[in-house]
């Protein structure tokens, strides 16, 4: 019997090791499904407002509103799909259901194309247009909704899943992490390039029916090559949202803001079992207001087992870090507002302008003004081809050490580029009116290309900056809160779209007082001063240059960490291990 046992023993098959998940193998499908899933919700959200006013015949404000708003919700919705996220269902399945409402919104906004009866009667003449119904509208407004309410499970999830499947605790995980940055963004660049261009003239110039159902059937494929890639993803568990934490640190720290600061106080650095193996945030010596609600300053806040009675009046240090991390990228977050005030602008103004230029090559011909976009993102892939093939290889074998440009740079060039991009617009724009003025036509005889060099310059600063923002967010925080990070690239984008409808709306108030003609509004730009806007844009940059410069820039490194204390003996207590400060630990 025992020979036979080793005999069959000896003759089972050796088992296969476990191939390892994530690296490299699984970004291939995560950029595959971000590149198509972009194609589909930037090829809306660059000819949205061609869209609303060939076929619903809106116009000035209201045009405007609807969509910085639209764009600003949709960014907006990121911060519940990332407490969603950490807290309840994870990042994977959070993808899923994303991507499911998305392909309803799709949906709906193609069946706004192809049934007429869903929109108003097309406008001719431009100027007796009738207004869309309110339940045509709220038909409109609920695909959007959708559109934006599955943003809020994409976006902020969609970098920090691709950031999951790196270790971050090596240097080698640590490059290929800025690597997968750089190529994230460059990836669905160049898939939008090669497919909007076909996708904004079929809508423009063929078919909206046509148009729309494309950008659906991408978002389909980017579903699918999501759930092919599942096998090879690392999925990690949600361990509970960090949000909560933040408010439970806010409160403790106001509740002890009389309670004098003191180092030498012991601070509670119990945490609770997660499951999680990430490590441990280290005390800083930044914002030592919020260590109050970390401080024992009682024995009675304990129970006998050394864990805080009252989670909302003392709290562990690592969930006083974890509010630190947000407080301390807020400086940033303000200086990104500014910069991507600059971006609203192309998909709103700059198509209005577009709109209203010789968009004619040849004889027959006519450019989509939604192709003007394009030039952002070609020099922003150009750019980054150039940066990571070309200067960083270059230089680095050269100089024998890292050539990267440091964040502070690639921040300070961002902001300078909204500034030149913002100045530049308003030459073209006074150019373009007064080409129209002169000509007594609506349609002004410059040439569309004369729109380039704004568009270079806004790509320019989406290349330094946006790109240094989204990695200053995801490496400035622990990986429990990547898609807090996430959620908060995309909440800037909100802002900055809901501070342009704000502009937008106090200066055509202030600029139409007193019977005036106000700067803008207008149906027809050629009426309005938009020069004068993009000058204001571009005071608020310079501001925001002296402000990143004095302010923003001493917070782009990482905050100091309070040095290591000796090791500190050890007492019995009832099968934990408890030091002679009183703190609790596993043993």
């Amino acid at each position: 019997m025992e020979s036979g046992r080793h005999s069959s023993a000896a003759m089972e098959e050796p088992k296969t090791p476990t191939r390892k998940k994530g690296g490299w193998k699984s970004i291939k499908y995560i950029i595959g499904n971000e590149s198509f899933e972009k194609l589909a919700s930037i090829s809306l959200i660059m000819n949205m407002t061609v869209y609303l006013q060939s076929n619903y015949n809106m116009n000035g404000i209201f045009l405007i509103s609807v969509v910085t708003i639209w764009m600003g919700t949709s960014n907006l919705s990121t911060l519940a799909g990332a407490f969603i996220s950490d807290a309840y269902i994870g990042r994977f399945l959070t993808l899923f259901l994303g991507s499911i409402v998305s392909l309803l919104g799709m949906g709906m906004m193609t069946l706004t194309a192809g049934v007429p009866h869903l929109r108003p009667p097309k406008c001719t003449d431009g100027i007796n247009c009738m207004q869309p119904e309110n339940w045509q509208l709220a038909f409109l407004f609920a695909g959007l909704g959708l559109l934006a309410l599955g943003a809020g499970g994409l976006r902020p999830c969609g970098i920090a899943f691709g950031a999951d499947q790196f270790d971050t605790t090596t240097s080698k995980g640590k490059k290929q992490l800025e690597s997968f940055f750089n190529l994230w963004y460059l990836s669905f660049t160049l898939a939008i390039l090669v497919a909007l261009t076909g996708v904004v003239y079929i809508q423009t110039n063929i078919s909206w029916v046509i148009g729309f159902a494309v950008p659906t059937a991408c978002l389909l494929s980017s579903f699918i090559i999501f759930l092919i890639g599942r096998h090879t993803y690392v999925m990690k568990k949600p361990v509970g949202s960090v949000l909560s934490d933040i408010v439970k640190v806010i409160v403790a720290s106001i509740r002890k803001r009389k309670i004098p600061y003191d180092d030498e106080l012991r601070y509670s650095l119990y945490q609770e079992e997660s499951g999680s193996k990430e490590h441990n945030l280290a005390r800083t010596q930044r914002f030592k207001c919020l260590d109050k609600a970390a401080m024992i300053v009682d024995s009675s806040e304990l129970n006998s087992t050394g864990v805080a009675k009252s989670k909302w009046r003392l709290c562990n240090v690592q969930q006083v870090e974890n509010l630190k991390c947000v407080v301390g990228i807020l400086p940033i977050w303000v200086s990104g507002i500014g910069c991507m005030l600059v971006n609203d602008q192309q998909t709103t103004f700059g198509i209005l302008q577009a709109i209203q230029m010789n968009r004619t090559i040849g004889s027959k011909f006519m450019i989509p003004p939604g192709w003007m976009t394009e030039i952002s993102m070609i020099t922003l892939s150009i750019w980054i081809f150039v940066y990571e093939g070309i200067y960083i290889r270059k230089l680095t074998k050269f100089f024998k050490k890292d050539a990267r440009l440091t964040m502070a740079m690639r921040f300070r060039i961002g902001i300078i580029m909204s500034i030149l991009c913002m100045v530049t617009a308003g030459i073209i724009e006074r150019k373009r009116r007064d080409s129209a003025l002169n000509n007594k036509t609506y349609v002004a005889p410059l040439h569309i290309s004369w729109l380039i060099p704004q568009l270079v310059l806004s790509g320019l600063m989406e290349a330094f900056d946006n790109v240094a923002m989204m990695e200053f967010f995801t490496t400035r925080m622990p990986e429990s809160m990547r898609t807090i990070a996430g959620a908060i690239f995309f909440i800037t984008l909100s802002i900055s779209s809901y501070l342009n409808t704000l502009m937008v709306n106090i200066i055509h108030k202030l600029t139409g007082m007193n019977g005036r003609t106000p700067w803008l509004g207008s149906h027809d730009l050629n009426n309005n001063r938009l020069d004068y806007y993009y000058y204001i844009i571009a005071g608020f940059g310079v501001l925001n240059l002296i402000y990143f410069t004095f302010v923003g820039s001493k917070y782009v490194a990482p905050a100091k960490v309070i040095g290591v204390e000796e090791e500190l003996p050890q007492v019995e207590d009832g099968g934990r291990g408890k030091n002679a400060l009183g703190d609790y630990h596993e043993v």
